[in-house]
């Protein structure tokens, strides 16, 4: 299929299941009852995906309270109890972190619960998404290893082993977000490839990396507006992903400053274009949307192109969010008639 359609990964959660409209949300639930809801939040993620008529879908982190944490909570070695005020993305906000106060191992399977289940309820590509490591070191404190590179590799080797499972579950795509890319560029190529490479060890599925501009809160907002009239962070780190064993590169388009020239350098990748903008709650027509597919033409093979969001949708309204997904599937299947 021409121009498939998928999501950068979160969706948001029903408001049974947690807050509305936070990041960070708190569970209404506990226990059993939890585990039930989030398996049943994620059949309605499904649901969404499948109206819109999105190809490749996912779970939409539903069983996650934050996409980095959502992992953590399965990792021996960490301390949840003194959380500590960190600085995380250079500073651009600070958050309450756990603490790595020993070896990290895995308790045991991490998303094998949701994985499964979506597995068994759609006959679409399945999309499953991990933290990156360089992400994950830059999201928790370390009272441990003493060296950031080191901690990376070690959970890069957890991810690895989680990676592995859903591939078994039966999983088509395996991503890992990294939006720490876009803040440290300088050590993308120094270790930061290193460390998704043994993360993605042995995989015969698909895999992706996502490196977005954030969500759509004020802080990253507020980011966005102080790097100028043309965003090239992309351009330091592209040619070190071209050269790497990942297959498929997620990034930010719609309504951003990045020069789409730039999408030229990710030669021989499936790159997944943001054509839906989850900082605004202005909902694309799909023409908008096939018109961004359009320009991007001029820099990617067409049967190279994946439409996708910008990033996650977990802190955006619902009602918002379904309408952008259908925007999103009704955008790429105009596009498929254009240029197809």
């Amino acid at each position: 299929m021409m121009f498939p359609s998928t999501v950068a990964g979160s969706l948001p959660k029903p408001s049974w299941l947690a807050e509305p409209n936070k990041l960070w949300p708190q569970w209404r639930l506990q226990g059993e009852e939890l585990a039930a809801a989030k398996l049943d939040a994620t059949l309605l993620a499904l649901k969404w995906q499948e109206d819109a008529g999105i190809d490749i879908i996912c779970d939409g982190e539903m069983s996650r309270q934050h996409f980095v944490h959502g992992f953590l909570e399965f990792v021996d070695g960490i301390d949840f109890a003194h959380k500590v005020e960190m600085g995380i993305r250079a500073d651009r906000y600070k958050a309450m972190v756990p603490v790595v106060r020993g070896e990290l191992k895995l308790k045991g399977r991490v998303h094998q619960a949701e994985a499964r289940h979506a597995r068994v309820h759609t006959q679409r590509k399945l999309k499953i998404t991990l933290p990156g490591p360089m992400t994950i070191s830059d999201t928790i404190a370390d009272a441990h290893y003493g060296d950031k590179i080191k901690m990376a590799m070690a959970f890069a080797d957890l991810l690895n082993t989680e990676a592995r499972a859903l591939e078994k579950d039966g999983v088509d795509v395996i991503q890992f977000d990294e939006p720490a890319f876009n803040v440290f560029m300088g050590e993308v190529a120094g270790w930061g490839i290193e460390a998704l490479h043994r993360a993605i060890d042995g995989l015969k599925c698909a895999t992706a990396v996502h490196i977005c501009y954030g969500y759509g809160i004020k802080a990253n907002i507020d980011w966005k507006n102080s790097l100028g009239a043309e965003w090239r962070q992309y351009e330091e780190i592209f040619p070190a992903l071209a050269k790497s064993r990942i297959g498929q590169v997620s990034v930010e388009c719609i309504n951003s400053h990045v020069p789409l020239k730039l999408l030229s350098l990710l030669d021989g990748k499936d790159v997944l274009i943001g054509v839906i903008d989850v900082a605004t709650d202005k909902v694309e027509s799909p023409e908008r949307v096939a018109q961004v597919i359009g320009d991007v033409l001029k820099f990617v093979p067409k049967e190279k192109i994946v439409a996708c969001t910008n990033c996650g949708m977990a802190p955006m309204r619902r009602d918002i969010a379904e309408a952008k997904l259908i925007a999103l599937g009704q955008g790429a299947a105009l596009a498929r008639k254009k240029y197809g």
